[in-house]
């Protein structure tokens, strides 16, 4: 909880979760992503290579289930020993490289741990994460991971442990050298490779301007500055009637329980899958570049701490998964720490009641159908959501006076309690 002055001259408590500055030139870790051209004999051997790794994860959720009725331990040191007796034993096993077989079980060992500890903080069963289970090998993706002494680029190339070469199309450069690599494959077959590197901060010309930036569904984002705000683009409104068509021959195709899908229906959920996979491309590529933009323009941004996870359950729930509000404000987080922009987080309670000039709070709460706020103290009108973004931007510390555009004098260290 941060205490900020109001500008009525009071202090308001008011809660508020900012981002730390950057004070370093590293960030983090970044990943890149890169498509990869298989060739078959390699296809095979990954998929080889996903099969041991599969029964691996197979006998570490058996072997989990076994301790827990026993009432033992199950860490990944005793998962770890297990694998060790595992490729002792078994010949086939060993034909696979023992890093992506060692990383199942790290992957095993925090997703158990995940499920575990949301347990015993008594998460609802609705929000807590699951245990792990059996993977199926039709309908679990591969998903090999390798750390730095389990592949190499050579000349180009990405070489596995194991002798599987595979080709990079290097879309663009690796800033530093790579500290670990995921090798999967989507949904619709293509072969992706993920490589994690140290995120270097790319500093950008001072401007001298804030923004705040409010969520929303009838416009995704609505900022303190007209010029960007972020319209619905409503990408899957548009392909809603070319995906119902694909859904329809899924739907016609759909074999009975118990029986292999024919030709005909693989190829119209192949079609699905390259409409979602579209779609999804579309959202990404519309969020980055308003993003980029924003961040370019801004020193300092205030964001809206909006989960739209609740909207699922509301009349506006396609829309609003349309609108990617989400992705939409990850992309703008990672692209202000890229960048080195101040980005601060804010709690969204009571942004739709406050006024944005003098602070009052509205005496009830503001119905949908209400577009416009009008403040009963201080008497300034203006449209709900504009309002909203101009509270979001006071409470972070960034608009004395409320003049759009404007920055402190100098900078607020506001940090959550």
């Amino acid at each position: 909880m941060g205490i900020l002055p109001s500008l009525s001259g009071l202090p308001v408590r008011l809660p508020i979760v900012t981002t730390p500055p950057h004070t370093g030139q590293e960030a983090g870790y970044a990943r890149y992503t890169f498509r990869l051209r298989v060739s078959s004999t390699a296809r095979r051997a990954l998929s080889g290579e996903w099969d041991r790794c599969r029964w691996v994860w197979n006998q570490c959720v058996a072997e989990s289930r076994a301790a827990h009725k026993a009432k033992e331990e199950c860490g990944q040191a005793r998962l770890d020993r297990l694998l060790t007796g595992w490729r002792a034993a078994r010949g086939w096993l060993r034909e696979g490289g023992s890093v992506p077989q060692q990383q199942t079980i790290r992957d095993f060992s925090k997703a158990r741990s995940k499920a575990l500890k949301d347990i015993q903080n008594r998460v609802p069963v609705r929000q807590r994460a699951g245990m792990p289970r059996f993977k199926r090998k039709h309908a679990a993706r591969p998903t090999l991971n390798y750390t730095r002494r389990g592949f190499r680029l050579k000349e180009g190339q990405l070489c596995l442990a194991g002798g599987i070469c595979l080709t990079v199309v290097w879309s663009r450069q690796l800033p530093a050298e790579p500290s670990s690599v995921r090798v999967y494959r989507d949904g619709l077959g293509h072969w992706y490779c993920s490589f994690v590197v140290p995120a270097q901060t790319e500093p950008l010309p001072e401007t001298g301007r804030v923004i705040g930036v409010d969520w929303g569904v009838a416009e995704t984002a609505t900022t303190t500055s007209d010029e960007h705000d972020l319209p619905h683009a409503e990408h899957g409104r548009r392909a809603a009637r070319r995906l119902a068509r694909y859904q329809r021959m899924m739907a016609r195709r759909k074999p009975p329980k118990g029986q292999k899908a024919s030709k005909g229906y693989q190829r119209a959920k192949k079609r699905a899958a390259k409409a979602h996979a579209k779609v999804a491309r579309q959202r990404q590529d519309t969020a980055r570049k308003w993003a980029k933009r924003v961040v370019r323009d801004h020193d300092a941004i205030a964001v809206e701490d909006f989960k739209p996870k609740f909207l699922a359950k509301s009349s506006m729930a396609r829309k609003a998964a349309d609108a990617a509000i989400g992705a939409t404000k990850r992309a703008l987080v990672e692209m202000g720490r890229k960048h080195g922009r101040d980005v601060r987080l804010v709690r969204p309670a009571h942004t739709t009641m406050d006024c944005g000039d003098c602070g009052a709070r509205a005496k009830h709460r503001l119905p949908l159908s209400e577009r416009t706020y009008t403040c009963t103290a201080c008497g300034v009108s203006r449209p709900r959501d504009k309002n909203s973004a101009h509270v979001v931007l006071v409470r972070a510390g960034l608009a004395p006076a409320g003049v759009e555009g404007g920055g402190p004098e100098r900078p607020l260290d506001v940090r959550a309690a």
